[in-house]
């Protein structure tokens, strides 16, 4: 039998190993993991989805993407003929944005984050005192946020506030958590329920994830 090939494109600056603890049976998938590219000089994302389709060498994969890789596989499926595309606490169309995105786009407010200060993860963390939560939360970015470049980031953060799709895709499967703080489960429309799962759930509820992503797959 021929392997699925399943490629995997994690969350906002994050590295592959967010998907450490996914596993999928080894006799009917192959696992790919993508990384984040540094874009070029006023890179659009449509033409940095066609860049990064370009590393998908295998005919009819399943995309799966965490948050803004949900966007980006969204993106690349215009450049790609996959069997499956699967988005994990992720949008389908900028209609599904918190009105926090909404007023940041209107106010240009996200041009102020310190996106710098996660260019040294560290001294964020020798700074950070008091409740222990925020340093385990440091600890989790240090581990998994891999891409630091603020060019990068700054670039990231407009390409997601800006994002233009406003019709949704029905072809897209959604999988999000019912605590979803980033993108709370009440603007979003149609998605396979995780109960418990917030943003990060790709981490946290690995054995849901492990236990339904294959059945998610096969499904005709």
């Amino acid at each position: 039998m021929t392997k699925i090939h399943v490629y995997f494109m994690p969350g906002l600056a994050a590295s592959p190993t967010i998907f450490e603890r996914i596993q999928l049976p080894k006799d009917l998938f192959e696992m790919h993991l993508l990384e984040w590219e540094i874009p070029l000089e006023r890179e659009s994302l449509t033409a940095y989805a066609k860049r990064m389709a370009q590393k998908v060498t295998h005919e009819n994969p399943v995309l799966i993407g965490v948050s803004f890789g949900g966007i980006l596989v969204q993106e690349m499926k215009s450049f790609l003929q996959p069997k499956k595309v699967i988005i994990i606490s992720s949008v389908k169309s900028n209609a599904e944005f918190p009105r926090r995105f909404k007023i940041a786009k209107t106010t240009k407010a996200y041009k102020l984050i310190p996106t710098q200060l996660f260019e040294n993860i560290e001294s964020l963390m020798k700074f950070s005192f008091g409740s222990s939560i925020i340093k385990q939360r440091l600890a989790l970015y240090e581990k998994f946020l891999s891409v630091r470049n603020k060019h990068y980031l700054d670039w990231a953060i407009e390409q997601i506030i800006h994002w233009e799709r406003k019709d949704i895709d029905p072809e897209i499967i959604h999988i999000h958590g019912d605590a979803d703080e980033v993108f709370p489960p009440k603007y979003i429309k149609e998605y396979i329920p995780v109960k418990g799962g917030t943003h990060i759930m790709i981490l946290s509820k690995y054995k849901w994830l492990n236990e339904n992503l294959p059945k998610i797959i096969l499904e005709k």
